[in-house]
């Protein structure tokens, strides 16, 4: 098993669609990369922690090894956006890869560095060591199963991708 930290705006979403992912065994959302300890909802949504909206990804690499879900994220997000993901605006909602395992920061470099050839304007999102972790609230998590009319910046469609998306072979080399 591994894990990874995906930050895609919102976290409701982003959640709901990894969760659909085959390989992808457990989801769960929260505050990331900031600078107090335990924050909550509305203390991130002030601005003021520095945390991002996060979700934690853990995952079986070989059903759904890391460079296939990184291309799965960027389906999904506007990757030259700098804080903001839809609707939502803040540094709370800036895109972000935080990693555990300092030997997939080159898989991810290899990522970004082949999103970039697809972009006039440089790619904005964050890729560092998990520096913390908090879950959020319990209504955060499973958020859009709970309340399936609620707010997403992903679309209908893209969760029906998702449940289908199955990696190349070239995903393994890595």
């Amino acid at each position: 098993m591994a894990t990874i930290y995906l930050a895609g705006g919102c976290f409701w979403g982003l959640e709901k669609y990894f969760s659909l992912v085959n390989g992808v065994v457990a989801t769960d959302v929260g505050y990331a990369n900031g600078t107090t300890d335990s924050p909550s909802y509305e203390e991130v949504c002030s601005g003021r922690t520095g945390h991002a909206e996060t979700v934690r990804l853990d995952y079986d690499p070989a059903v759904a090894p890391l460079p296939f879900l990184l291309e799965l994220f960027y389906e999904v997000i506007d990757p030259v956006s700098v804080n903001r993901q839809g609707n939502d605006v803040g540094t709370q909602y800036r895109t972000g890869i935080y990693y555990t395992d300092p030997a997939e920061r080159a898989v991810i470099d290899r990522s970004i560095a082949a999103l970039q050839e697809g972009y006039d304007r440089p790619i904005a999102i964050e890729v560092a060591p998990l520096a913390n972790y908090f879950s959020a609230e319990g209504y955060h998590q499973d958020y859009l199963e709970k309340n399936p009319g609620g707010y997403c910046h992903i679309g209908l469609s893209d969760f029906e991708h998702a449940r289908s998306a199955r990696p190349a072979e070239e995903h393994f080399a890595e």
